[in-house]
């Protein structure tokens, strides 16, 4: 997929589809690329997300920027989403430390071990935010829960994508690991500095992805559509 992607987007970036124009059809870029049509949906949906295009139901995928600049994730921006992010979810994670139960620790050590041994994306994904909801639910505010709630969907939508274009699966696991080692140990600082890090990293990988096209721009090999 990320090839596809790749390749795509570069055309995109390089004029080959200028801004107004529609993309081949799913078939005949499935038979140009050699490649299946689940993975072509995934670049498609990821071409998207990153403003590139827009797809419009029984008339295609049209291009409508020609550079990246800021990835929309559901309803919100990347860029408003981190900075709300970094105003709630850092506070937050001082608060679980100082007010966090054994029930609190009992329920995020579950879901991180959970997530450390699933190898499936989508089911890792949904217990990503499950994850940051259950760090709202440890500092006792049932307000902070609710602003986690509210963009929760967003918050899938970027882990999906971090995960699939930056693969911050691992990475983030660590980092996780980290908050809630914050937490166990009742310092409000170190869960502070654990959520800092890990809101830095998700950051990074993404200006990453927007400044920065993978490498393998060509038309996907064949090895590579099996990937």
């Amino acid at each position: 997929m990320e090839a596809v992607l790749a390749h795509l987007r570069d055309a995109i970036e390089r004029g080959e589809y200028a801004i107004g124009d529609k993309l081949p059809s799913e078939a005949e870029l499935c038979r140009t690329l050699e490649i299946s049509r689940p993975v072509l949906r995934e670049a498609l949906r990821a071409l998207q997300t990153m403003g590139l295009t827009v797809s419009k139901t029984g008339k295609g995928t049209f291009v409508v920027a020609n550079a990246v600049e800021d990835p929309t994730f559901g309803d919100y921006a990347a860029s408003d989403l981190l900075e709300v992010r970094r105003h709630v979810e850092i506070p937050v994670a001082g608060y679980a430390a100082r007010r966090r139960t054994h029930e609190n620790l009992d329920h995020l050590a579950h879901l991180l071990d959970r997530m450390e041994r699933e190898t499936d994306t989508t089911a890792w994904v949904a217990m990503d935010t499950l994850f940051h909801l259950a760090v709202a639910e440890a500092a006792q505010n049932p307000v902070f829960r609710r602003v986690i709630e509210e963009i929760r969907d967003a918050l899938a939508r970027q882990s999906a994508f971090l995960n699939e274009l930056g693969g911050r699966r691992e990475q983030s696991n660590r980092e996780h690991r980290a908050i809630v080692e914050a937490l166990i140990d009742g310092s409000e600082h170190d869960a502070v500095e654990a959520m800092s890090h890990h809101l830095d990293r998700v950051e990074t990988t993404l200006t990453d992805i927007v400044r920065s096209p993978n490498t393998g721009t060509g038309t996907p090999t064949e090895g590579e559509s099996q990937a």
